[in-house]
């Protein structure tokens, strides 16, 4: 019998997987393997909220493959380690592996191929898995990666993307290899109250419903902050239990200006991908250095402090920041706003704000989730690097009946729009019988700060 192996990373799920239906066709049984590894706890990487989300993932598709007569097979340790360890045990003549972009997913597709050929086995890296084009497979004359979101899209969109493949029927997996324990996303300390359910089912009955009765009006409510009219597919993505090659087509084939909105969301994605394939380093480094000199952490302590928390006085980006904690995810348009108050109204680096939703966000991807802030900052690919988004009229204009913060931030719930958006303007008699704190400084005074930095004032 001839065994190959299927390493799972960010592609949890049975439908529309190309490894799996690959090492199905080559093989007459596979081996569906996860490895928990040490290397993502080392570098921080393991966040609760992605823990528990994680833990769901695994279950379903365990409970998935056992549907198709198989098993998921979980270890624990250094990837490279315990894939030969496997492919060993089960004699596998092959390990099917998605493609990733980042630094460390390079380096291990790397080892993975020295260690496997150094045994007489080979390593199969398939494309189209985690994104929905190759990250490599658009690129203008004269680079290696587009830089500008706009020319990219208009590739992007010219693309007949792959056929999508079934779940497979049957999946044999040899009785003799050993697994760990899937990891259970009860009692995790510091997980969300309000984190959502992960796992491939949970994901494709989201999908359906969202694409029902929700992608008809994304196009025009998306930027709702209380309407919370985004798909919140974003963490199925991020662990692979949607495949994005299927969704493109899904929301394709439902149509309509909401379906084509959300589409470009979706290239947003992969456009980030290929940004960070091309560099790896934008993961830490500025991608268009501006000669920043960024207030420290110490140096703005207090302010990093309030700003996490939820209490900087400006009510949409406390209750912004507040559903981040409250739910491991925040709706798109709160992110653009705390990440734009951070780092240019208290001009503090955007490596701390990405480092602290990195730490809570259940769809901490690192590919978005750097490059969106630095295209916040300036710092990226915004063709506009000094922009500046005022937290006040962008909540008068998505919150504009003011739920939204009387959703995040109940101390206001009694003050009535637009004054709960600016409560620092009430008289100081009406302003005392709110328990709310004043602004951390002033946006004009920010605005200038900021201005002066970039050698625009």
């Amino acid at each position: 019998m001839t065994v190959a192996v299927v390493l799972y990373t960010s592609d949890l799920r049975l439908h529309d997987h190309p490894p799996l239906r690959a090492a199905l066709r080559s093989a007459d049984a596979v081996v569906p393997l996860f490895v928990r590894d040490d290397a993502v706890a080392a570098a921080g990487f393991a966040a609760p909220n992605r823990q528990a989300f994680l833990a769901d993932c695994l279950t379903e598709l365990d409970a998935g493959l056992r549907h198709r007569g198989g098993r998921l097979v979980v270890r624990a340790g250094d990837v490279v380690d315990q894939v030969c360890r496997v492919a060993t045990e089960a004699d596998a003549a092959e390990v099917h592996l998605a493609a990733g972009v980042s630094g460390y997913a390079l380096r291990r597709e790397e080892r993975l191929r020295r260690a496997l050929a150094a045994e007489g086995r080979r390593l199969c890296v398939h494309d189209a898995v985690v994104t929905a084009v190759p990250p490599g497979a658009l690129t203008p004359a004269g680079s290696d990666h587009f830089a500008v979101f706009t020319p990219y899209f208009r590739h992007w969109s010219g693309q007949v993307p792959r056929d999508v493949l079934a779940a497979p029927r049957g999946v044999p997996v040899p009785a003799h290899v050993g697994s760990q324990d899937i990891p259970s996303s009860r009692g995790l300390p510091g997980v969300s109250e309000g984190l959502m359910a992960g796992g491939e089912a949970t994901g494709r009955r989201r999908l359906t419903a969202w694409l029902r009765s929700g992608a008809a009006d994304y196009a025009d409510r998306h930027d709702d902050l209380a309407g919370d009219a985004t798909s919140r597919l974003s963490p199925h993505l991020h662990f692979g239990t949607l495949s994005p090659v299927e969704v493109v087509r899904r929301a394709r084939e439902r149509g309509g200006p909401g379906a084509e909105a959300f589409v470009r969301q979706l290239a947003w994605r992969d456009f980030h991908h290929q940004v960070l394939a091309a560099r790896p380093d934008a993961a830490t480094a500025d991608y268009r250095p501006r000669h920043d000199r960024w207030r420290t952490a110490e140096a703005a302590a207090d302010e990093i402090a309030a700003w996490k928390e939820g209490r900087t006085g400006y009510p949409v980006i406390d209750a912004a920041m507040r559903q981040l904690r409250y739910e491991g995810w925040m709706h798109n348009r709160g992110r653009l706003l705390t990440a734009c108050f951070l780092t240019k109204t208290l001009y503090v680096d955007w490596r701390v704000g990405a480092r602290h939703f990195l730490d809570l966000l259940v769809d901490g991807d690192l590919a978005n989730n750097q490059l969106n802030w630095q295209w916040v900052a300036g710092t990226g690919t915004d063709t506009r690097p000094n922009r500046v988004l005022n937290p006040v009229r962008q909540a008068k204009r998505y919150d504009p009946d003011g739920a939204y913060v009387h959703r995040w931030v109940p101390e206001l719930a009694g003050l009535a729009a637009p004054a709960v958006h600016e409560p620092w303007t009430l008289p100081d008699d009406e302003r005392a019988g709110y328990d709310y704190p004043a602004p951390l400084v002033e946006l004009a005074d920010g605005l200038h700060r900021f201005q002066q930095a970039r050698g625009r004032a």
